[in-house]
């Protein structure tokens, strides 16, 4: 069920959960992308007992397949198969998502308003324009999340990690999470987003095919993590490692 949450005329979206402080947030340009570039790293988290959750930038409302009101509908049921604390859309248009200051403005308060520990991004090196301008747009919000003279609601948060995930390219991570054990519950959450991955293929991402074709890079990340299926994000800021866990 859709709740409207609204402040100081910027508007967000509950389809899930409740607003609350995150230890992970997930920004997604489109319905599905985060279940499928970090789908089983949230529900990792999330059995640990971790608060996590997904921001939808968009609707996905120009998407060949599926309505937004369909869409909506699997983003909720996604969210209890993966059990996220909280799932929320912003509803930036679709096809248009870039660095603007309206709608750094608009991510900037849904920052403030569920306090990420972790945020987790589209990486800038994605073919998809909506996938690198939800990247650049994220950089402007996390700055301004944080500015305490800002005109935003809510108190200046600051994002104490961004990691960038993998879309439609291939990237270069350093970071690499062990997935192994959560493969049947992930793809179910992937699969949930019926209208995309249930009728005929449109691209390499909108298929049937598409837990096969992503569990094959999980594969590949897997192997150079010396477990059976890994997922791979990049962080850009250099991670400080206790030698003693190495």
């Amino acid at each position: 069920m859709l709740r409207a949450m609204s402040d100081a005329g910027l508007v967000f979206e509950t389809i899930h959960g409740r607003v609350q402080p995150l230890e992970w947030l997930v920004l997604a340009p489109h319905p599905d992308d985060a279940e499928i570039g970090a789908g089983g790293t949230l529900i990792r988290l999330a059995r640990a007992g971790r608060a996590v959750g997904i921001l939808e930038l968009s609707r996905g409302e120009r998407g060949t397949q599926g309505s937004p009101q369909v869409r909506v509908a699997e983003c909720a049921r996604a969210a209890e198969i993966m059990g996220l604390a909280w799932r929320g859309q912003l509803g930036l248009p679709d096809g248009e998502l870039r660095d603007t200051l309206e709608g750094a403005h608009a991510l900037a308060a849904v920052l403030r308003a569920v306090r990420p520990r972790v945020l987790v991004v589209p990486h800038h090196r994605d073919r998809h324009p909506d996938h690198f301008g939800s990247y650049h747009l994220s950089k402007r919000a996390v700055h301004l999340a944080q500015l305490a003279k800002a005109d935003l609601p809510g108190d200046p948060h600051r994002v104490s990690r961004v990691l960038l995930y993998q879309g439609n390219a291939d990237i270069t991570p350093n970071v690499l999470i062990d997935v192994a054990d959560l493969q049947d519950v992930w793809a179910q959450s992937v699969l949930a987003h019926e209208s995309q991955f249930s009728g005929a293929a449109i691209s390499e991402t909108v298929t049937p095919e598409i837990v096969e074709r992503r569990r094959a890079r999980m594969t590949y990340w897997g192997t150079m993590a010396r477990v059976r299926y890994a997922e791979a994000f990049e962080a850009e800021d250099a991670l400080l490692v206790d030698p003693l866990t190495l």
